[in-house]
């Protein structure tokens, strides 16, 4: 067979209805496709019996970490000619099933079958998480959830965060084309959380999700405050506690393992929750935020930064991106700004200031990507293979969605506010404006 590319073409216009926007090379040599665009490359017959066996997005997210799957130019350019037909079709099961009763759709299933040989089933990749049966953001569920993610080796995020470790949103001054670093840009990103919490010397900071200690170190070297930082990684403990020694810091800064549902040392004067409450789920979250208000004394702030999802016409009918709950972050849920600070309201918090900072996530991603690209052996051989490609293609995709504003990001500034009404935020809130560097 030396047409391979044509007949996959061929078939996968008449599924999707659409001319292909890629080239497509196949495991035979051939090509076809409009001239000039990525390619996709098909490098053998298991990565169709993917797509047949799980159509859709996991399907494809199974044959790209595998390896069956690949691009040749820019992987950007690619991901966004090929959203339209996937990413953002809209298409949800019953919708493949009602297609399925078209007669042009069925003989390309037919044809694709043929195509692809036996019908196996390939095992997913070993970087897939196994569900379980079970309810949802326990802590023990939990805890196996941060596990997968983020104890992959602090070498590997060494590698695509840089020196400053810090996993979440910066606040970029400029883009990086003009100039602009991601680690001032990070710098930058702490400056702008203690500022907006209005830390100062003496008080106690809580940082949920704490991390490698980022957000910990810059609130008590640049601020004086002291800090008990938490998360349910072991690793990011153990890399946030030498990074604290190092610094000089241990009178200052604790680093626990623990459940932010089981911190009982309250009250603090403020409380950081950075990229951590994606992790709490819908369920979970008017228990997150009543926690945390417990928490805080009487005056006293909670920034919570987190990436929000566009609103639902239905939201019943909402479902978790399928590639991101298998291999990025099992059991992480996504919701709209406006459920966020409803459910901060019933918890009892006054909602002082909302900032979206969506564009700013798109560059730190575009960043991240770049890191992990510049030294793809040394990233492979730290984690596998198949899990470096899971970060590059969550953190590509992931660019395009902010930039295309599927998903976005705010930060949000909640005060628990007394009987008496004394907020203690300034007349002009926004006084906090762009940090500048000493």
């Amino acid at each position: 067979m030396a047409d391979a590319a044509l007949r996959l073409q061929n078939l996968f216009e008449q599924l999707l209805g659409a001319p292909l926007p890629v080239r497509l090379r196949a495991w035979d040599g051939s090509h076809a496709g409009p001239p000039g665009a990525p390619t996709l490359v098909v490098r053998n017959r298991r990565a169709l019996r993917r797509l047949l066996f799980k159509p859709g997005e996991l399907g494809l997210a199974r044959a790209w970490v595998a390896g069956d799957l690949d691009i040749e130019g820019d992987l950007y350019t690619a991901l966004g000619l090929m959203a339209g037909l996937i990413w953002e079709r809209g298409e949800d099961a019953r919708g493949l099933v009602e297609s399925l009763r078209d007669p042009e759709v069925r003989a390309a299933v037919r044809g694709l079958v043929k195509l692809a040989g036996p019908p196996l089933p390939p095992a997913p990749p070993p970087e897939e998480v196994r569900r379980t049966r079970g309810h949802l953001h326990t802590k023990r569920t939990d805890k196996r959830a941060i596990s997968h993610h983020y104890d992959v080796g602090n070498d590997f995020y060494e590698l695509v965060l840089g020196p400053s470790m810090v996993y979440s949103c910066a606040y970029w001054p400029a883009p990086p084309a003009e100039g602009g670093t991601l680690e001032d840009a990070q710098r930058d990103k702490l400056e702008l959380v203690s500022r907006k919490l209005d830390l100062k010397p003496g008080q106690r900071l809580l940082d949920v999700g704490c991390g490698w200690g980022s957000m910990a170190i810059h609130a008590a070297r640049e601020h004086g405050v002291g800090v008990v930082g938490v998360t349910l990684s072991q690793e990011q403990a153990a890399y946030a506690r030498k990074r604290v020694a190092d610094e000089g810091l241990t009178d200052r800064v604790e680093i626990r393992v623990q459940d932010y549902r089981d911190v009982a040392d309250g009250p603090y004067d403020a409380i950081s929750s950075i990229g951590m409450a994606e992790h709490v789920g819908a369920e979970r979250y008017l228990e997150y935020a009543t926690d945390l208000h417990k928490l805080l004394k009487p005056g006293g702030r909670l920034l919570n930064h987190q990436i929000a999802r566009r609103p639902q016409r239905d939201e019943s009918s909402y479902n978790v991106d399928e590639f991101i709950d298998a291999y990025v972050f099992p059991d992480g849920e996504l919701a709209p700004i406006g459920t966020t600070v409803t459910q901060l309201e019933r918890a009892g918090f006054e909602v002082r200031d909302v900032e979206s900072i969506r564009e700013h996530y798109a560059l730190t991603l575009r960043r991240w990507v770049a890191n992990l690209e510049s030294d793809w052996a040394t990233a492979t051989r730290l984690v596998s293979p198949g899990r470096a490609r899971v970060w590059q293609l969550y953190m590509a995709a992931s660019a395009l969605a902010f930039e295309r504003n599927r998903i976005g990001v705010n930060q949000v500034l909640a005060v628990k506010t007394p009987d008496s009404g004394a907020s203690g935020m300034p007349l002009r809130a926004r006084v906090w404006g762009a940090p500048d560097r000493a």
